[in-house]
């Protein structure tokens, strides 16, 4: 049986050219990094799909998935970007730092920098392990679970991108059951801030 695989395009009309951007980003930025994911999993389930195995898309549980794109889009921003850099420093914060502002480009919480976290939270309301003063940048994605047979299922898609100033007094604290780890999730007013300067919507 022939497969075809169906590869997303980032749709440039769908970019906010109002947005706020800090540390000399651009919108093309965003619209290549999210377009180096969409050839990433157009190339790997194109491979998958002709020995008969699932999509990356279907084999990742939503966690894993949410981090898996977290590092990419990481990855690809700091390569189109102008002046931000991948944080070296092993679960460092933020995951994108200014350039030669830290020794070896790493630092274990720094300032000048961006977050990159990515959700399937239409809105994008996001947990994080602390509330923080820093610069949010959140990806929105949806991933196809429900279309049968599975072989047509669509491909997972960017829906909405925000990226935001926010701080430490933002967040509310989650409550933490006894093996659980203490989280931080914007509240109300903290997540209208970063919806105010959205990047992309789908």
């Amino acid at each position: 049986m022939s497969l075809k695989v169906v590869r997303n395009k980032v749709d440039s009309v769908k970019f906010n050219s109002a947005a706020n951007l800090p540390f000399e980003l651009r919108l093309p930025d965003f619209q290549m990094a999210m377009q180096d994911v969409y050839d990433f999993f157009y190339d790997v389930n194109s491979k998958l799909m002709t020995k008969g195995l699932q999509r990356l898309d279907d084999m990742l549980r939503p966690a894993i998935m949410s981090g898996v794109l977290s590092d990419m889009l990481t990855a690809s921003l700091a390569k189109h970007s102008r002046v931000l850099r991948e944080n070296r420093y092993f679960n460092g914060h933020p995951d994108l730092i200014v350039q030669g502002l830290y020794p070896q480009d790493s630092v274990k919480a720094g300032k000048d920098g961006v977050e990159i976290k990515a959700t399937r939270k239409s809105g994008g309301a996001v947990d994080t392990h602390g509330a923080r003063d820093q610069w949010m940048c959140v990806f929105v994605y949806e991933v196809d679970t429900q279309t049968e047979p599975a072989i047509k299922r669509m491909p997972m898609i960017f829906t909405e991108v925000y990226l935001g100033q926010v701080k430490v007094a933002d967040f509310r604290r989650n409550p933490r059951g006894e093996l659980g780890t203490r989280t931080a999730t914007l509240h109300r007013e903290g997540i209208q801030k970063l919806r105010d300067n959205w990047i992309y919507r789908a």
